[in-house]
């Protein structure tokens, strides 16, 4: 064999090693890429290897904790930002929510513009761990960005845990992944109490049930609630964890009033529970939760 192919086969051969490196790498790319709109998690629950197995209707049974979040008065936000300036500040946002979630274990599901919906497979501990570091992200954020011209967000958390089942929905030309369960709703319908409320974080009493050790973060009773589509009134805990010192004090110093006058709330002794809320008001009077009661029994 001449010097002049074996030249032209090592060539060659170099040659085909770069086109698989190439190639090799382009679909690692792809990858990477797909996993940005459909999460490995979801591949994985399914038990699927790549996208590419995917069918439609593949779906599984899970218990799963089901965060739902948004900003607070977003329109009135947007009405005073041209539409580039609308997605650059909704990137910022949820870039600076993500790791809060994938930190402690779970996957955004999808964004609603700027609400997101995450699943956490594990224990629920890790929802409201994820919800109690976003929430003071927000507001280390909210620092920097607090100004006359750029207001501080607000943001309301719910959190729901149930079985739900997880899997493709759509068509033979377009489909999508997607969780499907009342518990889902639920955990919406409660992100949805904290506006009412005033407080940045709710869980249900599944959700409630399910920690490990509840006494483990600042918690208390807000209210036993029939949501819009559920026939059964559900109990609902805020998590203040995340609350400015001084506010998380407050309510820590007015927490034994404030469960013992919801107590005789909902016992129907309005008399007394009107009393008490009245004092936990003179301790805390930016306490919306209490001020809501408070009207109740006067009304």
């Amino acid at each position: 064999m001449t010097t002049l192919v074996l030249n032209a086969i090592l060539n060659e051969n170099e040659q085909a090693k770069n086109d698989l490196r190439l190639a090799n790498n382009n679909l690692i790319n792809q990858n990477e890429s797909y996993a940005r709109f459909v999460p490995r998690q979801f591949l994985q629950f399914l038990n699927r290897s790549s996208i590419v197995d995917v069918k439609l209707g593949d779906q599984i049974q899970l218990e799963m904790s089901v965060l739902f979040s948004d900003i607070r008065d977003v329109t009135q936000l947007s009405e005073t930002m041209t539409p580039e300036d609308n997605f650059k500040f909704i990137n910022s946002y949820l870039s600076l929510m993500e790791p809060a979630i994938t930190k402690n274990n779970g996957f955004i599901d999808k964004y609603i513009g700027d609400a997101i919906m995450a699943l956490f497979s594990g224990e629920a501990d890790n929802s409201v761990k994820a919800s109690i570091t976003m929430l003071k992200l927000l507001a280390e954020y909210n620092i920097n960005r607090g100004s006359p011209n750029r207001p501080k967000l607000h943001i309301g958390i719910g959190i729901n845990t149930g079985y739900l089942m997880l899997g493709t929905v759509g068509g033979k030309n377009r489909m999508d992944g997607t969780v499907i369960s009342d518990a889902v709703n639920l955990a919406s319908r409660v992100e949805g109490l904290t506006k009412n409320y005033g407080v940045s974080l709710l869980i249900t009493e599944y959700t409630y049930a399910k920690l490990k050790n509840p006494s483990n973060y600042h918690m208390r009773i807000i209210d036993t609630v029939k949501v819009k589509g559920k026939s059964q009134a559900v109990t609902v805990y805020e998590v203040f964890d995340a609350d400015l010192p001084e506010i998380k004090s407050q309510k820590l110093a007015t927490l034994s009033i404030f469960a013992e006058a919801l107590l005789l709330y909902n016992q129907g002794k309005l008399g007394d529970a009107e009393r008490l809320f009245g004092d936990c008001l003179q301790k805390n009077p930016g306490d919306n939760v209490v001020y809501i009661y408070y009207q109740r029994c006067q009304n």
